[in-house]
């Protein structure tokens, strides 16, 4: 990747706390290698003005140990002509996750990258946040960029294995991912245009969630 590399924290902090802890006898017991059947991730529904209809994709990779979004057209932009309507775009993706008998998962890292062209003055904001269906809570995460700025950019972060928030054993929870892109103006040249994209220009990098798994108790 270019350079201007940001490393934002505290996405493991916004896993950590998106659920309360899981009753003991529901649990999951030691930590474990991936399992060896494939995992299968559905895309229940997909909605936001950052992800049309047939603009995300997800990916699981082989050794079961992280899965990708792609979005093709997830671009938040102001100036240039630009509608008042493009300074944000959202995604909202609600993922149906099939996991092997007898495993459940957590995340375990996050990474987030894109493209940024910000003219002086102007900002952006990435924001995401993460639940498993029935939550009560839901806590998320920003991360800001300044201009001027023309580069990729990412956001990563990894949670400690005591911190891990986990799928429950034995109950399908689909698993829902929210995210966020924000340009602001400001103070840049009125002629400006500044965007941010979700995934980098040439289509090369992902999304990318890296997965923890646990064996269930009684398995």
């Amino acid at each position: 990747m270019a350079g201007g590399l940001i490393a934002s924290g505290a996405i493991g902090l916004l896993l950590a706390t998106a659920l309360p802890a899981l009753p003991a006898q529901q649990g999951p017991s030691s930590i474990t290698d991936p399992p060896p059947d494939r995992i299968v991730i559905d895309i229940a529904t997909v909605n936001g003005s950052g992800c049309p209809k047939d603009t995300a994709a997800v990916a699981v990779s082989q050794d079961n140990t992280a899965f990708t979004v792609t979005y093709s057209q997830y671009v938040a932009q102001v100036g240039g002509g630009a509608p008042a309507t493009a300074a944000r775009r959202n995604c909202q993706l609600n993922l149906v996750v099939h996991v092997p008998h007898g495993f459940t998962y957590a995340i375990a890292s996050a990474d987030y990258r894109g493209y940024a062209s910000l003219a002086p003055g102007a900002a952006g904001t990435a924001k995401a946040s993460y639940y498993f269906q029935g939550s009560p809570q839901t806590a998320s995460r920003e991360h800001h960029f300044g201009g001027p700025y023309e580069d990729n950019w990412q956001a990563t972060d990894e949670t400690d294995w005591a911190q891990l928030v986990w799928a429950p054993c034995g109950v399908q929870r689909n698993f829902n991912i929210n995210t966020e892109l924000r340009v602001q103006k400001g103070t840049s040249a009125p002629a400006s245009a500044s965007y941010m994209t979700m995934d980098s220009t040439d289509g090369d990098i992902s999304t990318v969630y890296h997965l923890a798994w646990r064996e269930c108790p009684g398995t």
